[in-house]
């Protein structure tokens, strides 16, 4: 097990993060949206169409939450439901014009927030963050994956 000075200093990085993208706030992303909206957008925009039950499983909410979410982004006009082609009980949620006008503008954001904090490191360092996240990211999911198996 990692020394405890190590995982509270993580645990106080991941805080602060989440703090400085603006997770606490009610909306995210310069939006009008909350942040399981904006990662519904994102992800719908960049994977394709998505199932609820395949957008409530990737982004790990429940299906009560997502059907909410799902029913106030059609009723805005970011998002659609068409039948699923290979299983007629499934309907596909895709962006709509304004879902892509939308998901543009949270790139744009997104890069920009990135960017402005990379501008204050060296590209060694800049790639060193990228690893580090990716391998963090990676292990949490790993993490999780063992803890569902356990229980």
């Amino acid at each position: 097990m990692a020394e405890l000075a190590l995982i509270d200093d993580i645990r106080a990085a991941s805080r602060l993060m989440v703090r400085e993208l603006g997770f606490m706030d009610a909306t995210v992303a310069a939006s009008d949206y909350p942040p399981s909206a904006v990662h519904t957008i994102l992800e719908i925009g960049i994977r394709g169409p998505l199932t609820s039950g395949e957008l409530g499983e990737f982004l790990r909410l429940e299906k009560s939450s997502v059907s909410r979410m799902v029913r106030k982004l059609i009723d805005c006009g970011e998002l659609r439901e068409t039948p699923d082609e290979l299983d007629a009980r499934s309907k596909l949620l895709s962006l709509t014009a304004k879902g892509r006008r939308t998901l543009e503008a949270l790139h744009a954001f997104g890069r920009q927030q990135v960017s402005g904090a990379l501008a204050a490191l060296t590209d060694a360092e800049q790639r060193k963050v990228r690893e580090g996240m990716m391998l963090y990211a990676r292990a949490l999911r790993q993490s999780r994956g063992e803890e569902e198996a356990a229980a």
